[in-house]
Formats: structure tokens, sequence, C-alpha cells
């Protein structure tokens, strides 16, 4: 039996084509059915109201914050740890390590404290309606109490998919996803909770996933949390705030943009409204996790080639994702312009809701195509460390772009501004990622790799 290389060799010398896809396989298993288990709150909750799918749709702008600390905490340090494996500083990666996850434990003990002492607040300030509050405050002081085990699974799994184990990051979440899935029903229609029901179930998905990729964290060559490497070193703060700070701007404004869109939807059609975007966004989510995913198996090859100084493979790596990329969003666009309306329904079979979220659905079909390039551009400078360039790339898509047009586009056009924000926010933001993928490959050009290649 051929003796497995170890990582460095796996990592350095395994050719692209065959080392991508084999890191990307878990990662976009993983991405799907996080994809699917986030939606099965979505699905389930819309067999009780379309107040019920609106308030599981406004809740998601106080998820989408709690990810966004979570991928600040592992993004970060799982560029950085990737980065010291690859200059051969495993006792430093321990300690970043820990430091990301420490940082993740504190700021999800934060949230949940202070998100429930806010509840009611909060829950006017997303936009919830005079119907549709109740069920808002319900789903969100239970989905708030399950924020340190959301913000802390981020970082291992994120961290173990810096390291090239793709797989077990990948078991850990398929673990947390299962239970989910399960406890929906059951504790929404058998034990008669409602939508509490749905997000007990969540949070006891989160747990599961937790714990899961924390015995995962302990397998093979992985690097092992340990309190023993805890320490207050600025230096690695810093380092971890520079690699997140792309995934905090991004999530946050994802965050804002949610929130945005809700409010605006609201405004211009009520509940029903609200419940079609909800679920275009959750559908969208869905189709997205598969190109994420792909882009998660090339962040490590990325990261790890380009602290080993390798950058002909950072470039090889980054062309081959934007073009199978390309061809997956396609392919998922010409689906969702098809069949736009019977996705829609499958949610939530109500005839306002379906007229709302099939015209948002197509708007964004037209433009999937884009998203591989938008995305990949920005994994690929944010695993490279390019910290400040990748934080305006990832802020484009639901910030610099999506929250004037938001403001803009419905007073002129009304409920189909809404609709089509997105879809233009995308293509604005398509064109800004061409220019500078372009200029930072030039960058590589003119540098030797350690190899003696010119790239």
């Amino acid at each position: 039996m051929r003796k497995h290389p170890d990582r460095h060799t796996y990592l350095t010398e395994t050719p692209i084509p065959k080392l991508i896809p084999a890191l990307a396989v878990p990662t976009i298993i993983s991405m799907l059915v996080t994809g699917i288990y986030n939606s099965a709150d979505t699905y389930f909750v819309g067999r009780i109201s379309t107040q019920a799918t609106a308030a599981v749709g406004l809740v998601f702008s106080v998820m989408a914050i709690i990810q966004a600390f979570g991928f600040f905490c592992g993004q970060g340090s799982g560029n950085y740890l990737s980065r010291l494996l690859g200059a051969g500083k495993k006792q430093e990666a321990n300690e970043v390590a820990i430091t990301g996850f420490l940082m993740a434990l504190v700021i999800g003990l934060l949230i949940a404290a202070l998100g429930n002492w806010q509840a009611e607040r909060l829950a006017d300030w997303i936009g919830a309606t005079d119907t549709s509050r109740a069920d808002t405050i319900a789903y969100m002081r239970i989905i708030l109490m399950g924020a340190p085990f959301m913000t802390c699974q981020f970082v291992i799994n994120n961290q173990l998919r810096f390291q090239g184990s793709a797989m077990y990051a990948m078991i850990g979440l398929m673990c947390g996803a299962v239970v989910n899935i399960i406890l929906d029903p059951v504790l929404i229609f058998g034990f008669d909770l409602g939508i509490r029901g749905a997000a007990l179930a969540t949070v006891a998905g989160q747990a599961i996933s937790f714990f899961a990729l924390l015995i995962g964290s302990r397998k093979g060559e992985n690097i092992r949390l340990s309190l023993r490497n805890a320490g207050l070193n600025f230096s690695y703060i810093l380092q971890i705030s520079n690699g997140g700070l792309p995934s905090l701007v991004r999530q946050g404004l994802a965050a804002v943009s949610t929130l945005l869109l809700n409010n605006a939807a609201r405004t211009w059609g009520g509940d029903p409204a609200i419940a079609g975007m909800s679920v275009t966004s959750r559908t969208l989510m869905l189709l997205v996790s598969a190109l994420i995913g792909f882009g998660q198996g090339y962040q490590p090859v990325c990261s790890y080639n380009y602290g080993a100084g390798l950058y002909s493979r950072v470039k090889e790596g980054y062309r081959f994702c934007v073009k199978y990329g390309t061809i997956l969003m396609t392919a998922a666009g010409a689906f969702c312009l098809v069949f736009a309306e019977p996705v829609v329904r499958f949610f939530r079979d109500d005839p306002a809701v379906v007229a709302v979220g099939s015209t948002a659905l197509r708007w964004q079909a037209a433009v999937l195509p884009l998203l591989a390039t938008s995305i990949l551009t920005n994994m690929m400078l944010q695993a490279s460390g390019k910290g400040i360039k990748s934080s305006i790339t990832s802020s484009a898509r639901n910030g610099i772009f999506f929250i004037p047009l938001i403001l803009i586009l419905p007073r002129f056009f009304g409920l189909l501004g809404v609709e089509m924000t997105q879809a233009w926010a995308d293509v604005l933001t398509f064109l800004l990622c061409v220019p500078i993928a372009r200029s930072e490959l030039g960058k590589m050009d003119e540098i030797k790799s350690v190899d003696g290649q010119n790239v």
C-alpha cells in the first residue's frame, strides 16, 4: 500500500487539476449540506404560515452577523496558520489556532448575552411587522443562545480546511446538518413547538457540529487546540484580524444588506414580499454554496503555496477554479431561469410569495455565471494575505454597490427595484474584480518562485 505523502509534499507537488478537486469535493458537500439545513427551517416553517416564513427571513440578518464574526476568526486564523505551516513554523501555528478559537468564543458569548437583552428592539430594527413580530422574537432568542457554538464551529471548520483536512470539516458539518433536518419536523410538528422548534433544531445542529469538528481537529496531522498554547499575543491578533477582515466585511455587509432588503420588502409588499425574498436568498445561498465550496478547496492550496513561494501554483489554481466555477454557475442559472416558480412554491405555496420570489430568482439566475470570477478573486486575495484588496472585493457585492442600489432602485421601480437590486450589484462587482485580479496576477508574474521558475 502506497504511503500518503506528508502535508507539505501533498499541497506543493500534487498536480493542480488533481489537488483542488480532491480538496474541493468534501468542501462542496459540506457547503451544500450546510445550505440544505439552512434552508430546512424555511421549508418546514413554510408549512406554518407566511408570517413565520417572514420571521425566519428576518432573523437571517442576525445569523449573518454571528457568522460574520465566526468567519472573521476562522478565516483569519486559518489563513495565517496555513502560511505558517507552509513556512515550517508549527509551534506558531498552534498558538494562532487557539488564539482564533478563544476570540470566537468570547465574541459568541457576548452576542448571545447582548442580543437576548435587546431582543425586542432588535426585532423592530431588522424589520419585523406587527404580524410577524412575535414569531421573530421567539425564533431569534433561541438562535442567539447558539451563537457561541456557531462562531466556534466556523473557526474549527476553517482551520481544518486550511490545513488540507477538508474531509474532517465535511464530516463535522454533516453531523450537525443531519441532526437539524431530523429535529425540524419532530420539534415543529411532533412536539407542537412551532417556530421555536425550528430554532431549537438549528441550535442543536450547531452544537453537534461543534463537538464533531472538535474531535476531527485532533485527528491525523491536524493542529490540536490546547489552552497550553494560549496567550495574549497582539501580533497574532493583528494577523488574524488582517486575514479575517475581508470575511467580517463580507458577512457583516451581508447582514446589513439583508436588513435593508427586508425593510424595503416590508415597505413595498409586506410579509409576502419579505417571505418571497427570504426564499430567494436561501435558494441562491444553496446554489452559490457549491461555488464557495469549490473556492474553499482552492484556498489552502493558495495560502500554503503562497507561503512556500510557489506562485505559479497559486495562479494555476485560480484559473482552474474560475473556469470550472463559471461552468457550474451557468448550469445553475439556466435551471433557475426555467424552474423559478416551482422552486419558490416548494418552500411556500402562496401566490403572493411565489410572484415576488420567482421574479427575484430569475434576475439572480441571469447573472449567476459572473459570480465565479467575483467570489474566487476575493478568495485568492484573502488566502494570499492581501487584506485591503480582499476587503474591497468582499464588500462590493453586499455593500459598496448593493446598499446604494437598494436605497435608490425601489424609489423608481417599486417592488421590482427590490427584486432586481442584487443582480445589478453582482454585475458591478464583477466589473470591479476583473481588473483587480489581473493586477494581482500580473504582480506574481514579476516574482521569481523559490523553485526557480519565472511564473
